[in-house]
């Protein structure tokens, strides 16, 4: 064999096995980043907690929830397992309709009440909803999922709430005990997602935490407005760490359960908006200061966010799903 070809079929056999090692390395790596640590640091404690029973409406405040991997469970008080869909059965949020934010849902046993500071009111039995209605679907984050409708009293509610001319609105419940299909858009070739991460309604993962001393520093940069950790619509809100910590975490347990960080959560117009009225900020606030020092890292990363800043922790559950989280519960990291 001439030396050229000699050479040349040893550099292709090199590039496969550098090619080979390449992958056995990234296949390792992946599988050290999803390992559960057996060393934990306490950074702090569980200062508050939040279920959000419907997509863009008002929180419930919990002293002590199960963990499930669709998210935060006490009887049928569940975290986004609710959303407002229009005449195409596509979802709605507060990005669009503000007025959502007008709404306070309670949970008494299986029954949901929903009201509005006018004293508006109606209640959706979820065990009756489930017990005699077929699924059918809605379209979430481009994902056909099952969902039960919740009937004709809630859509008139929602329907005279929103007061969109020649519009339609139903209120509807996730028809299945596993998670939405992950996301399918660039940010997976970076981030990778279980079939278990998801969650139902939720923007990316089941569980989204936020850390106060972060908060904190941001209110300390934005000036005459007060931004509070209700700005970020958080699961679980940390007290006792060091702003942007969370920066340098891949693993979060609070009490026994234990969560991987999916990703970093980025964030958008929401965080604009009053908590409480759902009015937007005329200066684009907290999303213009975060901008200015909170992007991403990094080409590639910057490439797929774009100008949507970080800020608190997408989560998905890795150890078993069932146990508890209460208030004051030590929260560790590794």
């Amino acid at each position: 064999m001439p030396n050229n070809a000699q050479y040349a079929t040893a550099a292709v056999a090199a590039a496969g096995v550098l090619g080979g090692a390449y992958c056995a390395y990234r296949a390792y790596q992946q599988s050290q980043d999803s390992k559960i640590p057996d060393q934990w640091t306490q950074v702090g404690t569980l200062k508050d907690m939040f279920v959000y029973p419907i997509k863009s409406c008002q929180p419930v405040p919990v002293d002590k929830v199960e963990c499930t991997f669709l998210g935060l469970k006490n009887g049928w008080l569940r975290d986004r397992l609710l959303v407002v869909v229009d005449d195409a059965n596509n979802f709605i949020t507060a990005r669009g309709f503000p007025v959502l934010y007008s709404v306070k849902p309670s949970v008494n046993n299986s029954v949901l009440t929903l009201r509005t500071a006018d004293g508006s009111f109606v209640n959706v039995d979820l065990a009756e909803v489930v017990a005699t209605q077929k699924p059918k679907t809605a379209t979430v984050w481009g994902n056909e999922l099952p969902v039960y409708d919740c009937g004709d009293e809630a859509s008139a509610w929602f329907t005279k709430l929103i007061n969109k001319p020649e519009s339609t609105f139903r209120l509807v419940y996730y028809a299945s005990q596993n998670c939405r299909k992950p996301p399918t858009d660039p940010r997976t070739k970076v981030f990778k997602f279980t079939k278990n991460d998801a969650g139902a309604f939720g923007d990316d993962t089941s569980f989204n935490l936020i850390n106060e001393a972060s908060v904190e520093d941001l209110n300390s940069r934005v000036k005459d407005s007060e931004i509070t950790v209700a700005h970020f619509r958080p699961n679980f809100v940390l007290a006792g760490a060091k702003a942007y910590d969370e920066d340098n975490w891949k693993f979060v347990k609070i009490g026994e359960n234990v969560f991987k960080i999916v990703m970093p959560c980025t964030r958008c117009v929401i965080t604009t908006m009053d908590p409480e009225t759902g009015a937007r900020h005329p200066d684009n606030e907290p999303l213009k200061t975060l901008r200015s020092y909170r992007l991403v890292e990094g080409e590639k990363l910057r490439k797929i966010m774009g100008t949507s800043p970080r800020m608190g922790l997408q989560m998905a559950l890795r150890s078993s799903p069932g146990g508890f989280i209460s208030l004051n519960d030590p929260i560790y990291v590794a």
